[in-house]
């Protein structure tokens, strides 16, 4: 069986002109001289590498559709017709209290100091791509408002086209940061958090130092990666002088836009978009437990970590190091990923999946249990979107895991909020929507809601933000519905017990028992009398 056609996917723009193709290389079967299109080989032969791209860049987000064998639905959620677990205290569970409208699914996470959120989900990191700066102020207000943790990606300093830098190459004055930051702490009520990403341009250009001391921030995020790609962050740009301007920063730009043969084919109109890379990190024990000091000593309470789907052995790195360095919160992203600028070749075909990722992580969590080791908070991402497989992420990963990182799934209701207000303004509201209605207290269902707790300040919240806000209202809804029935009224009393597998090797995998074993036991007991 093939998990993925290649050579075709409309991610990339690309088709097969024959209904049969080869499973292996997704070449059509009867490949015809004068073929008109529009395979990936064929769109390659005149767009070289302009095919490894989802597009139009800034426009889109891209998620792969790899098919693996073993994923979040292959586990099933158990209901039970007995039991309350995770009331407050001193509460005697009857009908009449364990209501599932009553169910707190909020979660926490740090070594020392806690950071509360409403709703155990998190934003991915939004950093330096066209889509994340244009839809910055929806998606900020509307973390702020939902009461999760919004994280600002990497480069966001480094691509900031008002960027000033001292004699030293380091960060005095970034606008675009500035505005980042503030647009999120404008709605913070005490839940959830903004903290800024760095990678190794991040570290050169002294980000750190800028956020810290400009704003104060308390949380910094350490980045070895993501389940998207296994090489740096990458954004495009279309105009020459801002490549060159990218180059002279310090970035890596590809083409290499100072060769003379490159600027005479992007006059030439071939040459259309230029790739800023980021560099590859090199990780050592000694330089992170390093690097971790030196970020507390500049001030920030709360450092974290966000890996990618690498091998086996990043992964145990990843969780010793973070162990010994008292990480707050341990984010680890499994394939495949979904991004908005990433190779397709590699969202597809790189990383160990998030099912398998999570299963790993488990297992060394205990194992570093049974040395004496404190094992860090826990999160998880990569390909959720629902609070079914969040609530089955949680309880697999239980009790290490407090909260499923969310990267186009948070993403879509803030575009959704957004182009529902400019269809508004237009007068071209689209079926899907005018059939609710045909203004925004009539559109959005928490509206009213909001008006009621902000008064005037609702026109200060755009409704990309509602967007976001309606939809962590739902994920609650639907999580107090999933966690009521499988008898947990808080998150903290959710174990591996609710759930089971429903393929032998789904259980092989995650150690959660078949279906056909789960409660085997406990069920020949009460048979037994």
């Amino acid at each position: 069986m093939n998990l993925r056609q290649p050579n075709a996917n409309e991610a990339v723009h690309t088709s097969n002109r024959s209904r049969n193709v080869a499973p292996v290389s997704g070449i059509c079967t009867r490949c015809v001289d004068g073929c008109k299109g529009n395979c990936e080989i064929w769109l390659s032969s005149f767009r070289g590498r302009e095919v490894l791209y989802p597009g139009p860049f800034g426009e889109i987000t891209a998620g792969a559709d790899k098919n693996y064998p073993v994923d979040y639905s292959h586990l099933n959620i158990h209901g039970y017709a007995v039991g309350a677990n995770g009331l407050p205290e001193g509460v005697e569970a009857n009908p009449d209290t364990a209501v599932f409208d009553d169910v707190n699914v909020g979660t926490e996470y740090g070594w020392d100091i806690k950071v509360p959120m409403k709703v155990p989900i998190f934003t991915g990191a939004l950093g330096s791509t066209e889509i994340a700066r244009a839809n910055w102020e929806h998606f900020a207000v509307g973390a702020a408002i939902s009461g999760i943790t919004l994280v600002c990606g990497e480069n966001v300093c480094g691509v900031d086209p008002q960027l000033k830098l001292d004699s030293n190459h380091k960060v005095v004055e970034s606008p675009e940061m500035d505005r980042r930051i503030n647009t999120y702490k404008k709605f913070h009520e005490g839940y959830g958090e903004i903290l800024v990403q760095m990678n190794v341009e991040d570290t050169r250009l002294g980000t750190a130092e800028y956020v810290s001391a400009k704003h104060e921030l308390e949380t910094l995020e350490l980045k070895w990666g993501q389940g998207a790609k296994c090489i740096g962050g990458e954004i495009k740009v279309s105009a020459l002088e801002r490549a060159l301007e990218l180059k002279r920063r310090g970035y890596i730009v590809l083409p290499d836009p100072t060769r003379a043969d490159i600027q005479a084919a992007y006059r030439d109109g071939a040459i259309k978009e230029f790739e800023r890379h980021s560099r590859l990190g090199f990780v050592s024990k000694e330089g992170f437990l390093e690097e971790v000091d030196r970020l507390r000593d500049i001030g920030f309470k709360r450092v974290t970590l966000k890996t990618g789907a690498y091998s086996m052995k990043e992964l145990a790195m990843a969780m010793r190091y973070c162990a010994e360095a008292k990480i707050d919160l341990l984010t680890i992203d499994g394939a495949p990923g979904g991004t908005g600028m990433s190779p397709w070749p590699m969202m597809n075909e790189w990383g160990i999946p998030t099912f398998y990722l999570q299963s790993l992580t488990y297992e060394f969590a205990q194992e570093l249990e049974k040395k004496g080791l404190r094992v860090p908070d826990l999160a998880i991402a990569g390909g959720f979107g629902d609070e079914a497989n969040a609530f089955k992420a949680l309880a697999m990963g239980a009790p290490y895991f407090k909260a499923v990182c969310m990267g186009r799934g948070l993403m879509i209701p803030g575009m959704v909020g957004k182009n529902i207000g400019k269809w508004l303004e237009k007068g071209e509201l689209p079926k899907t929507v005018s059939k609710y209605g045909t203004t925004v207290e009539e559109i959005f269902v928490t509206y009213e809601e909001l008006k009621e707790k902000y008064g005037e300040r609702i026109n200060e919240i755009p409704l990309g933000a509602i967007g976001i806000y309606t939809y962590a209202q739902r994920f609650k809804t639907g999580m107090q519905q999933i966690m009521a029935g499988s008898r947990n009224f808080s998150l903290s009393s959710v174990s591996r017990k609710d759930v089971f597998s429903l393929t032998e090797e789904a259980a092989k995998i995650s150690g959660i028992p078949y279906v056909m074993d789960s409660y085997r036991s406990e069920a020949y007991e009460i048979l037994d009398g």
